[in-house]
This record gives structure tokens, sequence and C-alpha cells, in this order.
């Protein structure tokens, strides 16, 4: 065989980038659809109800016409072909089963894949594989609290679906605006699923939610159905990884040398997720943690009481520190102001849906809210892709 000539080299180069583009918008595909299917799980598991999944064959052949027909061909055909076919036709007629409008999502995730195959193509470039745990933060910093986001970190599929995030990082694919858009139809599913199960009956919220509205989640976003009691769960849902907890923990004790037992009763609290949930927000914005909790050491007010309330104590005094600018002066005890904590989740804009189960009891009417929660915005129109 004969060395190709430089038109057949370029030629073949061509083949291949093409080729790496439909399947990494396949890829695009197969994760937008694991996210919906993570939330047509988490609602089917919330209502007690069972997943079955429809027939395989006759999954293959429906969802076969329903891809053709609001897929481009290149992106359609790898789907087809792919290994795992089966398993994905199953995933999106289960979705179109639960009450998803197929007709209505399919084309905007076209249009996604379309977005995703181009960027492939015209970005070459590779950068360092990243982990999970790196995934899992640009799940914090892109979606809002949520049962999408919560479906996806809780999901069986979640390390495959953070391989794949890392892969298409890699071929240059803006993959913090794939999960942007993919959020948008994981709260679609929601929403479609959740309609068909309830048939109408109004979300509520936990009671872990209605008492943590204010100091403690002030400029935080809190999910309506806040678990603390299950500490794994309440991590999850306000989008801390273990890595991370563990290293908020470590900062903690590092700024109280020789008051472990004291430290103890802290990360253990029940409101423990709260402070590290925080500490995420700070960090993400750029703020010098170790600064702020070094004030813990200086103001030891809170070492004042009984024994037995220490965790409680602590707990107010590492968000106090957290919150308040560094360098601002620390404030004897006594000159503090007592914060009414009813007459502030009364007052909070995010409580209107709960107001009638929290009644304030003090005239503090001018206690700052919690920040409201992020809407999704209108959809695109659907059609087919080119």
């Amino acid at each position: 065989m004969g060395t190709p000539v430089p038109e057949e080299r370029a030629s073949e180069a061509f083949t291949d980038a093409a080729a790496e583009a439909a399947q990494t918008a396949t890829m695009a595909f197969r994760l937008m659809m694991a996210i919906a299917d993570a939330v047509r799980r988490q609602q089917l598991k919330k209502a007690g109800k069972e997943d079955e999944l429809p027939d395989a064959e006759k999954s293959a052949v429906e969802a076969s016409a329903e891809i053709k027909k609001f897929l481009p061909d290149d992106i359609a055909t790898a789907l087809l072909e792919g290994a795992d076919w089966s398993q994905l036709a199953q995933q999106v007629m289960a979705l179109k089963n639960a009450g998803v409008d197929l007709e209505a999502m399919l084309p905007r995730v076209g249009e996604i894949t379309v977005d995703v195959r181009d960027q492939v193509v015209a970005n070459a470039e590779k950068i360092k594989r990243e982990g999970t745990e790196e995934w899992e933060k640009a799940l914090r910093e892109t979606l809002p609290a949520g049962p999408v986001r919560e479906a996806i970190l809780s999901s069986p599929a979640w390390p495959e679906m953070a391989r794949d995030m890392a892969a298409m990082n890699d071929r240059g694919v803006d993959v913090r605006a794939l999960l942007a858009a993919a959020h948008e139809e994981g709260v679609g599913v929601d929403q479609a699923v959740a309609k068909v199960l309830a048939a109408g009956e109004a979300a509520t919220t936990s009671r872990d939610a209605i008492l943590s509205y204010g100091p403690l989640t002030k400029e935080l976003d809190i999910p309506k159905d806040l678990d603390l009691e299950d500490r794994a769960r309440a991590l999850r849902q306000l989008s801390v990884g273990p890595g991370e907890n563990r290293r908020y923990m470590r900062m903690v004790r590092e700024a109280l040398p020789g008051a472990e037992r004291d430290v103890d009763a802290l990360v253990t609290s029940r409101q423990w997720p709260l402070i590290a949930a925080r500490m995420a927000h700070m960090e993400d914005k750029g703020q010098p943690l170790a600064e702020h909790l070094a004030r813990l050491s200086k103001d030891t007010s809170w070492q004042e009481g009984p024994a037995s309330q220490i965790g409680r104590r602590l707990l107010q005094a590492a968000n106090d520190a957290l919150r308040k600018p560094v360098g601002a002066p620390v404030e004897p005890r006594e000159s503090r102001a007592r914060v009414d904590t009813a007459a502030a989740r009364s007052t909070s804009p995010s409580m209107d849906p709960t107001k009638a189960a929290v009644k304030a009891t003090s005239a503090a009417r001018d206690a700052p809210g919690v920040a409201a929660h992020r809407e999704t915005g209108p959809t695109p129109t659907p059609g087919k892709t080119k």
C-alpha cells in the first residue's frame, strides 16, 4: 500500500473530525436523556411507584421514528448504530409514557446536540481531564438547587455523566452552557411527570426548609424539600460534594486548634450542611474562608453557656463569622442585637407558599429575607433541526 498523499490525509482527518463531532453530539444527547431519566425516576420514587421500562424491541422501533424525525441524519445515525441504543430507546419511550411531550422536547435537544457537534468541529484543542468533584462544583455553579440538581448527583449514572462531561470539555464543548440547557429540559420533565403522578397537587415546603429560613440561609439557594435528617442527601441538595465537605470541616478544625470536642459538636449538628453550603457559596465568589473563620478564635463568646448547647452556639458564631466582611471589628457579645428568627421567616420573600404555617411573635418586621429561587426561562420553539 502506498503512502497517502496530502489530499488523502486531509480527507481522512476531516472524516475523523466529523465522526468525532457526531459521536460527541451523541454523548450530549445521552447525557441529556440520562438527566431527564434520572428526574423521571426520582419522581416515581417519591410517589412510591415502581419504575417499569417499556418493551425494548417495541421501544427501539418507536423511538427510532422519533429520533429520525427531529435530529440531523449524522447524529440520528450515530445514535441508532450505538451499542446502547436499546437502553436509550427505552429511556426515550419511558419519558413519553410518563407524560413528557417528545415533539416539544426532542427538537430542543436536537438544537443543543447540533451546537455541541459544531463546537467540536470548530475547537480541537484538548485540556486536562477533570474528575467528578470538579463537575460537582460545575453543577453547583451552573444549576440552581432543586430536584434536577439533586437527581443528577444522586443518580447511579452520575460517575458516567461526569466522565462524559470531562470528555466533551476536552473536545472544546462549553459543558456549563450544555448543563444550563439540560436543566431547562430537566425542569420540564420534572413538571410533566409530577403532573401525571400528583394530578395538580401543590408542592409543599419541608419543615427543615421552613425552619432554616433566616440568617443561616440568607443569600443561599435552599431547595423547598430540604431534608436535614439525611445528612448525605442534604449535602447533595445543597451541591456540596463529599470532598468539599471534608475540606470545610478540616478548615474549621484548623481555625480552632485545641477545641476538637467543640468542633465535633458543630460538624455533627443537624444544620452543619447549611454552614458547608455557605462556605461553598463564598468559595465560589473567591472570598477568603480562613480569614473569616479566624474570628472564631478571637471572639470566644460562643464558649459561654451550657455545655449541652455548645454546638448550637458555635454554629451561630460560625455563620456570623462567615457573613461579616473581613476586617469588620468584633462586637462585644452584650452589644449584639438579638434576632427573632420567627419574624425573619415571616418576612422572607420566598416564604409566600408557607406563611400560614409560620407565624411571627415579634414586632421585628425588618429582618432580611432569603433570595427568591431562580426561575427557568422560556424554551425555544419546537422544530426540526437542520
